[in-house]
């Protein structure tokens, strides 16, 4: 009767770890929430993820080479956030302190790409409505100032932001370009991350 009694419990214990990693089991194998849905990417096509980024987009100021043009490169967005009311950008080299090349924002929701070569104004003609902000350094412009590390390779990021509204109005033609990344970081939803060698 004893070793029944035993067996009965042990056959009971084995059945109750069955079931409870049985329970268990779906909880740990969950889709993460948002799972299945595009990721948010940015791309480009002059260069790829890590590649070269073309002379033409290479700064124009101390420069000697005349493939250099300083033009903004093409870049093209997918995947963004549903709730996304608009758009911006910031680009920065990442081996000189991070240094911020470039900020558009205002970008309409409906856009998913910026053509090569923006305009250098505060509001471009294309895309219409968007604005950037003047870049104080090796050259003084509204908008892009393309890569200038003629001595060194550097890595320069270009991180376009899915924002919770449609207009960044704290924003103006004062803002720093520091201001303005810190105002678009606070009002993003999600980012997508592109970067090149120069």
């Amino acid at each position: 009767m004893t070793i029944k009694r035993a067996a009965s419990y042990a056959l009971l214990a084995a059945l109750t770890v069955t079931s409870s990693v049985a329970t268990a089991a779906p909880s740990s194998a969950a889709t993460p929430a948002g799972a299945g849905s595009a990721a948010f990417t940015l791309t480009s096509a002059a260069f790829t993820e890590g590649g070269t980024i073309p002379k033409v987009h290479e700064c124009t100021s101390g420069g000697s080479d005349p493939r250099q043009h300083n033009e903004s490169p093409p870049l093209t967005w997918a995947g963004a956030p549903t709730a996304a009311r608009s758009y911006a950008l910031v680009m920065r080299d990442l081996d000189n302190n991070n240094l911020i090349h470039w900020v558009i924002y205002d970008i309409p929701v409906a856009a998913t790409s910026l053509p090569q070569n923006v305009e250098h104004a505060y509001r471009p003609a294309v895309p219409s409505g968007s604005r950037q902000i003047y870049y104080r350094g090796s050259a003084s412009l509204y908008g892009y100032q393309g890569p200038c590390s003629p001595r060194t390779v550097n890595t320069y990021e270009f991180v376009v932001y899915a924002l919770n509204r449609a207009s960044l109005t704290e924003l103006n033609t004062n803002s720093s370009t520091a201001t303005a990344a810190r105002v678009i970081a606070n009002a993003s939803l999600g980012s997508a991350r592109l970067t090149g060698e120069s």
